[in-house]
């Protein structure tokens, strides 16, 4: 294949480039020693799924299930955690690593108080921050979009977070963030300009991620994925899996949801844009309608493919992982469904550009849990299966 190849099928649409290129942004540490140190770290599992790759046509698939990360359901924790703990330290002046525990963390932060974390979100990453707050005895003031699930809004009250409902969609709890007075610290998972350090150390956070994934498919005797299926919001994430994977012997899929397919609308205009109005996907914590100033310089050039997805494919993607034994939240079936959408509606060289040939291996990164119990059993309730 030269050049790109775009179309469009039922509930989908789909941008495949050859071109992608990534050189990758090496952190300056590792972020694994310090996320081993905090309460109920272990290696989340990777699960070999045979029944998705006879669905999807592939040789393997494996499913790294971030449904249980340090006792929350969703990977955010990682992120969360070290770029606050970067963050600190560069307030506090001082190195926080020779603290051997999280409770050592807060007791040598008692200088800095009283001090509040201040975040943005969908649901999973101020969740994050407000258990990291609470870790450290520090205060946590997290705003949320007007539309947020209740579930998800109870879970942030149940950390002990003050929660503001913003009048407008997540790009507006975002742009409220950005107001904070004395005593407050901004960690936010996007970034836009003159507000890049942090989110980059979130991005490195995810880092935990991909060297767990490394040694499991080690120990299962298999080589890196053939193709990375990943979803997107702001593109944290996407950044730390072109961070992770070298072109061309891996390509990467970016999901989205429509309506809040920032990522894949830059790149085709070439820049980063901006959607109006307010992103309502039942894919809440990719309803973002901005992407983060500092992944985008590494989206633009290293996806090698973007799906966008109507909401049915989310409900028949966590149907799918429900099948196979795999709890997964919409978001966090979004990678999945994209793919299926793009198996069961491209054309067959849309697929193989793609990457999903009959003896590719694929990553999925099922991102998040049931955050949200009553709409997961609505979508899997047995006349569904």
């Amino acid at each position: 294949m030269t050049g790109v190849l775009s179309g469009a099928g039922r509930g989908v649409h789909w941008r495949i480039s050859d071109a992608a290129t990534r050189s990758g942004v090496e952190s300056d540490r590792d972020p694994r020693p310090f996320h081993r140190r905090l309460p109920h770290y272990e290696e989340t599992p990777l699960i070999d799924v045979p029944a998705l790759a006879e669905r999807l046509g592939v040789r393997r698939i494996v499913v790294k299930l971030e449904s249980d990360r340090l006792g929350l359901p969703s990977f955010k924790i990682l992120g969360a955690s070290w770029a606050t703990l970067r963050l600190l330290e560069e307030r506090l002046g001082a190195s926080l690593t020779e603290c051997g525990s999280i409770e050592e963390m807060g007791r040598a932060l008692e200088s800095l108080k009283p001090l509040t974390l201040v975040a943005a979100t969908d649901g999973n990453h101020g969740r994050a921050v407000a258990r990291v707050a609470r870790w450290l005895g520090l205060e946590a003031s997290i705003l949320v979009p007007a539309d947020m699930a209740d579930a998800r809004r109870r879970a942030l009250i149940d950390e002990g977070a003050t929660v503001t409902v913003v009048d407008g969609p997540y790009d507006a709890a975002v742009e409220a963030s950005k107001s904070v007075g004395p005593g407050e610290l901004v960690v936010s998972d996007t970034s836009w300009a003159g507000y890049e350090t942090v989110p980059r150390w979130i991005i490195d956070g995810y880092a935990t991620i991909f060297a767990e994934i490394d040694e499991q498919l080690s120990l299962m005797s298999m080589a890196g994925p053939d193709v990375v299926a990943v979803q997107v919001g702001v593109g944290a994430l996407a950044a730390a899996v072109i961070d992770h994977y070298p072109a061309p012997e891996t390509r990467i899929v970016a999901v989205e949801p429509e309506r809040a397919d920032c990522v894949a609308r830059s790149i085709t205009a070439g820049r980063p844009v901006s959607l109006p109005g307010g992103q309502d996907s039942i894919m809440a914590g990719l309803n973002c309608g901005t992407p983060s100033h500092v992944a985008w310089k590494e989206l633009a050039t290293g996806l090698d493919a973007t799906v966008v997805i109507d909401d049915d494919w989310a409900r028949e993607g966590v149907r799918a992982l429900a099948r196979a034994g795999v709890v997964v939240g919409e978001s966090g079936a979004a990678g999945l469904a994209g793919l299926m959408a793009l198996r069961e509606q491209a054309p067959p060289e849309v697929c193989a550009a793609a990457g999903l040939r009959s003896d590719a291996s694929v990553l999925l990164l099922a991102t998040e849990g049931a955050t949200d119990p009553d709409a997961w059993t609505e979508i899997v309730e047995p006349s569904h299966l």
